[in-house]
């Protein structure tokens, strides 16, 4: 397993890399139009039959919302450590995300003309919060922070539970921190089709953000259009450019981070310029790999998306990289900044051999919530950007019109649009007097 080779643009393990993608499987694809059509046209009945045949034996529909009393449990089950690690970190995802906030703006155009735009935020946002695998609060928090610096007016969340219907202490807690609405007990696609349409006590929402497993990411592909979703999340990855600076140990722990997640389709690729360090690497993963709990899972990955690769120089190295657009990038050469300055595509970069990609996971304040599968060329981490709409404002003249009316009546023309040209000729002959 990861054997270290020379790099090669055409090396077919990169190639596999490159052509990674988010296509939905077949069956799953069949599976969750099943769940998404029966909820939008069966309503409350049929998200109370799906959560009994895919989450857990609820009585009623009432049962799924989650009580004070259970978030006050909640408190009780964590510790207080972990409620001060929350806090210190929403305290800076707000800092990070304040800057941020976008500004409309009004431009006076001559003649009385008046050219605006208007920041509106979304009015209500459901976050779907996974709990499958492990219970990702952190991702609450960093859906949940940004949507309230946008002013959202009301954030709703969607958690799987427990088999015994139970919600994990660290969700339900960190629920609480954040003043979440209200909290869902559901999961899957039959969550996401309850977010969109509504049913039962599950009011529609406008747009739905946060990952999930390939059900909810085929669901969110489906009721898109219906509301708005922030992206469909596929399985982690990680870069590492490392030279002959770089701590072996360093890179076999953060490479291991990101391909624990569980799905078996995590990357992890090594681009060196040493060759030494990357044997090291290699055999440091190999040792690290024996303690870790979820060791089949990340054996999994690396087999299949997994690669040493040795770079015959950085420049070769941030090619590489920019190419498999990654969602994390992680630089530890003795050059750091010339090379940041050559990176164009990556979610997010950590620079330096202290910036471990866990620190922007939980602590740092950045969104983890970044672009997987190449999106990173054209798509950004979530933020306070994705909760919010932008309104244009056209406040026309009679004199403006006036002098601008028969360039509008041509173009229009131009395109066979006759009754748009003659909404301007209309204005245009009361303006003449005619």
């Amino acid at each position: 397993m990861l054997e270290v080779k020379p790099f090669s643009f055409q090396d077919s393990r990169f190639l596999e890399i490159l052509s990674r993608d988010l296509a939905m499987d077949s069956q799953i694809g069949a599976t969750t139009a099943e769940i998404v059509n029966s909820i939008r046209n069966g309503g409350g009945d049929s998200l109370l039959d799906h959560i009994r045949r895919f989450d857990y034996p609820v009585e009623s529909l009432a049962d799924i919302v989650v009580a004070p009393e259970e978030f006050e449990a909640a408190r009780n089950r964590v510790d207080d450590c972990f409620l001060a690690a929350i806090t210190l970190a929403r305290v800076n995802i707000r800092k990070f995300h304040e800057y941020q906030r976008r500004q409309g703006y009004i431009h006076d155009d001559g003649d009385g003309v008046r050219l605006a735009k208007r920041v509106v935020p979304i009015a209500r946002v459901g976050v779907y919060c996974p709990a499958g695998t492990a219970p990702l609060f952190s991702s609450l928090l960093m859906n949940v922070v940004p949507a309230q610096i946008a002013g959202v007016g009301e954030i709703v969340a969607a958690m799987p539970p427990r088999k015994d219907g139970t919600i994990d202490p660290h969700l339900l807690a960190t629920a609480r921190l954040l003043d979440v609405g209200a909290v869902y007990k559901m999961g899957g696609a039959q969550a996401i089709a309850a977010l969109a349409y509504g049913a039962g006590p599950v009011k529609r929402v406008d747009k739905i953000v946060g990952p999930g497993n390939a059900y909810v990411a085929a669901a969110k592909r489906m009721v898109f259009g219906r509301v708005g979703i922030d992206s469909v999340a596929g399985p982690s990855e990680i870069v590492v450019i490392a030279d002959h600076t770089a701590n072996a140990k360093f890179i076999a722990a953060d490479l291991l981070s990101q391909v624990e997640h569980g799905s078996g389709f995590e990357s992890g690729v090594l681009l060196a310029t040493d060759r030494l360090v990357a044997e090291a690497a290699r055999i440091e993963i190999l040792r690290m790999l024996d303690a870790l709990e979820r060791r089949k899972a990340i054996t999994s990955a690396l087999a299949r998306y997994g690669a040493i690769f040795v770079c015959k120089d950085l420049a070769e190295a941030v090619a590489a990289a920019n190419a498999i657009a990654p969602e994390h990038l992680e630089l530890q050469t003795r050059d750091n900044e010339s090379l940041l300055a050559e990176v164009e595509n990556a979610g997010a970069v950590f620079v330096g051999p202290w910036s471990t990609e866990p620190v922007g996971d939980y602590f740092a304040g950045s969104n983890h919530v970044l672009p997987t599968g190449g999106a990173a060329r054209f798509s950004s981490s979530l933020g306070v950007g994705d909760f919010i709409k932008e309104m244009s404002v056209i406040e026309y003249t009679a004199e403006r019109l006036r002098k601008t009316g028969r360039h509008i009546m041509l173009m229009a023309g131009a395109e066979g649009l006759t009754a748009h040209a003659k909404a301007v000729e209309v204005r245009m002959e009361q303006l003449e007097g005619r």
